[in-house]
């Protein structure tokens, strides 16, 4: 099977679920704790029953293994990320933020909360080719929205969004790339900065 097909065997929830036992050797209630306190439920679409499925696949595709721990007179599976499942996670990763465009992307927050997996090469390469791809699709919105000009605000209007929607994630990606450049970034742009100094002064 090739590493493109190996991804493809990746859904939504064995993406965070296998990004997760990455972090750390777990068993399944640690991972549901853990997607509780990162606030992940609000930026993805796992369920808390579904843990227990998705580990079970993630097995059968060879990407996780487990063994057996007493704790407390209680029997607990602890499951770690295989080799195999360490490689196919991180081209995920890679591939989702090389090929990332502003649209609705729950796979793009997850493979963000993973940038650390790649190396500085790799995180460049990735948000650069983002970061050409935003360019030339508000290039051929413009040029949609030209060809249009004369049409209804109703009309126009659905060239004119996805363009500063666009602009703005461009923006963002830029940030983050300058960040990456640097020997050590910041984790917050500094317009956040004085926003927040701003908030605590009122």
């Amino acid at each position: 099977m090739t590493t493109q097909e190996e991804e493809s065997l990746l859904n939504h929830s064995k993406f965070i679920v296998l990004g997760l036992i990455a972090e750390e050797p777990s068993h399944a209630y640690q991972l549901n704790e853990k997607i509780e306190e990162r606030g992940m439920r609000d930026w993805t679409s796992i369920g808390k029953s579904s843990i227990y499925r998705v580990i079970k696949d993630l097995e059968e595709n060879g990407y996780a293994d487990r063994w057996i721990e007493e704790v407390d007179n209680r029997v607990i599976k602890i499951y770690q990320i295989t080799e195999k499942g360490l490689n196919v996670l991180k081209n995920h990763v890679f591939n989702i933020l090389k090929n990332y465009y502003a649209k609705s992307d729950e796979d793009f927050y997850v493979a963000f909360s993973m940038l650390p997996m790649l190396n500085k090469k790799e995180k460049v390469k990735a948000i650069s080719n983002s970061i050409e791809k935003i360019k030339n699709h508000i290039k051929e919105l413009k040029e949609k929205l030209k060809e249009n000009r004369n049409m209804p605000l109703n009309v126009t209007g659905l060239f004119i969004h996805p363009i500063e929607v666009l602009k703005t994630n461009k923006k963002f990606l830029e940030w983050v790339l300058e960040e990456v450049r640097k020997v050590k970034g910041s984790a917050i742009p500094r317009d956040y900065k004085k926003e927040m100094e701003m908030e605590k002064t009122e």
